[in-house]
């Protein structure tokens, strides 16, 4: 298999102010996010990073975007290092997350056009590209209608697309499921699988055991900010009923089960 994604041995850190600290009861004002993280991803895969809430997904995959850089270690989008070639690695990558927050008074048509110039696409192919998309995720009829006036579902969808205008090998998405109805979130799922079939590199973090079962190749499970375990699905459940049993295995410490493949 073609690696195009390497994460190596990275680290994160952040300063916490007193509140935080509060939340978190601790005296500490540092936490680790990310604690020394490794996997690879490969061309034509979806990779899961499957963890609780706080376990470090998020803070992996924007470092992987270039949002913030590691403390230490780095990591590679083809040959490509997110420390030392960020504008090459971001032309290459698309990262969506439920979090992004389009302006309400502009309009999907506006922004996949100013998307589509800012990553210097020419004029004829972001037409077809913008037909296709918009048919494929129902945004035609909403095209001149202001984000601010659209559904959840809608808005989401325009974000997953005006994100992949430049057609990117490597798309990254945190919590693609994330506060969207049940037949949204199938329409995006069904989509991620078809890049996936294209020979793209999808990877998603999650805490849904079932989306990791039904659109997954392979999973890591982070805890604490540490990869216990990266292997095939198949061969994580071939001997349990399912990963959710088999990841609360691993959080109540059976470290026999951890491996990596």
């Amino acid at each position: 298999m073609e690696r195009t994604v390497s994460v190596q041995d990275i680290s994160k850190t952040f300063k916490l102010s007193k509140k935080q600290m509060k939340i978190e009861n601790t005296k500490s004002n540092k936490k680790v996010a990310v604690n020394g993280l490794s996997f690879d991803a490969y061309k034509g895969e979806i990779f899961g990073l499957l963890g609780p809430n706080g376990a470090g997904k998020t803070t992996a995959l924007r470092c992987i975007s270039t949002l913030i850089k590691p403390d230490s270690g780095d990591i590679f989008i083809d040959s490509f290092s997110v420390i030392k070639d960020e504008d090459k690695v971001r032309a290459n990558i698309a990262f969506l997350t439920s979090d992004l927050k389009l302006e309400d008074f502009f309009t999907p048509n506006y922004l996949y056009n100013y998307f589509s110039k800012l990553h210097s696409i020419d004029k004829e192919t972001s037409e077809k590209r913008k037909k296709t998309l918009f048919a494929r995720f129902g945004i035609d009829k909403f095209r001149e209608v202001k984000v601010g006036e659209l559904s959840t579902g809608m808005r989401q969808k325009v974000s997953l697309v005006v994100s992949i205008v430049h057609n990117p090998e490597v798309i990254i998405f945190d919590e693609p499921t994330n506060g969207l109805d049940v037949i949204t979130a199938r329409v995006v799922t069904d989509y991620l699988k078809e890049l996936r079939n294209q020979g793209k590199t999808i990877i998603v973090s999650t805490h849904i055991f079932s989306l990791v079962e039904k659109i997954c190749d392979r999973v890591g499970i982070i805890i604490d900010g540490k990869l216990k375990v990266v292997d095939k699905l198949e061969n994580l459940i071939s001997d349990n009923s399912n990963l959710e049993d088999y990841f609360f295995e691993l959080v109540e410490g059976k470290d026999s089960l951890w491996k990596t493949s």
